[in-house]
């Protein structure tokens, strides 16, 4: 007998990027949206239109651009928001308008300042304008899971009445235990005298590190959709995490009675192309698509694996978009052999040009470690699409960092900046240190340096580095990634891609200025 689906539902683009710091563009909303798209995933919440123009092109943009996926775009429970998404999707093959609005009593009325009353009117008021422009629309009770249950019972009776399709639970504060949020969704759906009309939906925060845990409890007592994201990525300590939730799944068909339709082979080319894009590292013992998820070093556990995988590996490597074999290419591989590893990986690659590029970034790196792991080539691949992603105003052309014990280290950095190569020199606390003074003294951006971060892709003293900066200026903040085997190199490749963000429009404003579920 074949499973019900569970219907997975990408926030992302939305709840993901209202992490500090993760604000993304319209292109690099878009870049991401594909892949998902590619990944089968069956919702995009592409944004949140009224927040900013930016985000009002970004979402409509993702909607003329994916066939595949449905787009939703999100809007609180009022006129002004839900024409705006309703024009923002006009264009989509299909679409969703996800309204919300508090029902817990402390933000109707510390927030909202209005009464349960009111709340519900309005709720049902939203869900009906919503419909004018779609007839796939959720509705959220933000904060259910301190909400009234006699309460969110009466207001989800009345949304479905209006309209509503999906009844989505969000636990805003990620206050629940697994157990008392199940068994929220089980008595919301008996209680309901018209709980069959829609479908029932989990939206767990991480606060307390239960976001996983209690939205499969919430599937395990009758929800059809979660909400979750690329890396777990959103508010505070996060969403759930996609990837986490869609492998729990696959891998506990025994216990779980629905399944997914996500090409998971996917899952890591999105997990990269997230963290590149919001400069967000994933930490190595991450579930799933951490660095060491399929690592052991153990020699019990190494001899175990070596006779049965099984032995301490519960799902396949490959299944997430890895290699069981990680040293594949070197420095006399060929074009075609690159290619192929490519497309194994299921790394996009647009156009022969772009194939041609990402293999003189190889070669170039294969002839500064004699081995190349898969890793390597998702950060090489993604390295040249961030700079892609913008016209270089400024771009390096030469650096010669030096440090010696008791000296104080300087570099030299040479780019070409408004059309000129300009050179600068200047010391500091370390080669980086001294490497973003020198950069400054051309571009003098006066910017803020918020977040320096360095992880290594692979293992080794000459694995590739990579770098993740946040700058801010007046309020605008921008993230940068860069790679390279110096680390020095990687730095200012990093500081420049953040750079050039942010010579770039301003096409948003952070949409942590607007509350959300």
């Amino acid at each position: 007998m074949s499973k019900e689906k569970l219907i997975i539902f990408d926030t992302t683009l939305r709840d993901g990027e209202q992490s500090p710091g993760a604000s993304m563009t319209p292109e690099e909303k878009l870049r991401i949206a594909k892949a998902l798209e590619k990944m089968k995933v069956d919702i995009i919440e592409a944004g949140f239109p009224v927040s900013s123009e930016g985000d009002f092109l970004a979402v409509q943009g993702i909607a003329r651009a994916v066939k595949n996926s449905v787009v939703c775009g999100l809007a609180r429970a009022n006129d002004l928001d839900i024409n705006r998404a309703g024009e923002a999707l006009k264009d989509a093959n299909a679409a969703r308008i996800h309204t919300f609005i508090a029902t817990s009593p402390l933000h109707m009325r510390d927030k909202l300042q209005m009464t349960p009353d009111q709340v519900f009117e309005q709720a049902i008021k939203a869900v009906k304008l919503a419909r004018n422009f779609t007839d796939n629309v959720e509705f959220s009770p933000e904060d259910a899971g301190r909400s009234d249950l006699d309460f969110l019972c009466r207001v989800i009776e009345a949304v479905i009445n209006a309209g509503a399709t999906t009844i989505n639970i969000p636990d805003t504060v990620g206050y629940n235990l697994p157990q008392q949020y199940g068994e929220t969704i089980r008595q919301l759906i008996e209680r309901v005298p018209n709980s069959h009309k829609a479908i029932f939906s989990t939206h767990c925060h991480n606060d307390l590190g239960m976001a996983v845990a209690n939205s499969l409890a919430g599937v395990m007592n009758g929800a059809r959709q979660v909400e979750c994201s690329i890396n777990g990525l959103g508010e505070r300590a996060g969403n759930a995490a996609l990837e986490e939730i869609v492998m729990a799944v696959r891998t506990r068909q025994d216990m779980l009675p629905c399944d997914v339709g996500l090409d998971t082979t996917q899952i890591m080319t999105c997990s990269k192309l997230v963290s590149g894009i919001t400069g967000f590292a994933v930490q190595p013992n991450k579930a799933i698509v951490g660095a060491n998820a399929f690592a052991h070093e153990s020699g019990i556990h190494q001899d175990g694996v070596l006779k049965s995988r099984e032995t301490y590996e519960i799902m396949r490597a490959q299944d997430v978009g890895l290699s069981s074999n990680k040293i594949v290419l070197g420095k006399l591989s060929g074009r075609s052999a690159f290619k192929a590893r490519l497309e194994t990986l299921n790394v996009a690659i647009d156009s022969e040009e772009e194939l041609n590029k990402a293999f003189r970034r190889f070669k170039d790196l294969a002839d500064k470690k004699s081995e190349i792991f898969d890793e390597d080539i998702h950060a090489l691949v993604s390295d040249f699409k961030m700079e892609e992603t913008f016209a270089e105003c400024i771009k390096l052309i030469s650096m010669k960092a030096c440090s010696e014990t008791g000296e104080v280290p300087q570099s030299t950095v040479t780019l070409l900046f408004d059309e000129e190569e300009k050179t600068a020199h200047a010391t500091g606390g370390g080669l980086v240190d001294a490497t973003f003074k020198a950069i400054e003294e051309i571009v003098a951006s006066d910017t803020n340096l918020q977040l320096y971060s360095v992880s290594n892709v692979t293992q080794g003293t000459d694995s590739l580095g990579e770098v993740a900066v946040r700058l801010e200026k007046a309020g605008r903040i921008v993230n940068g990634q860069g790679s390279d085997t110096d680390i020095a190199i990687a730095s200012a490749k990093a500081y420049i891609n953040a750079l050039n963000k942010l010579i770039a429009p301003m096409d948003r404003i952070h949409p942590q200025t607007y509350e959300g579920v």
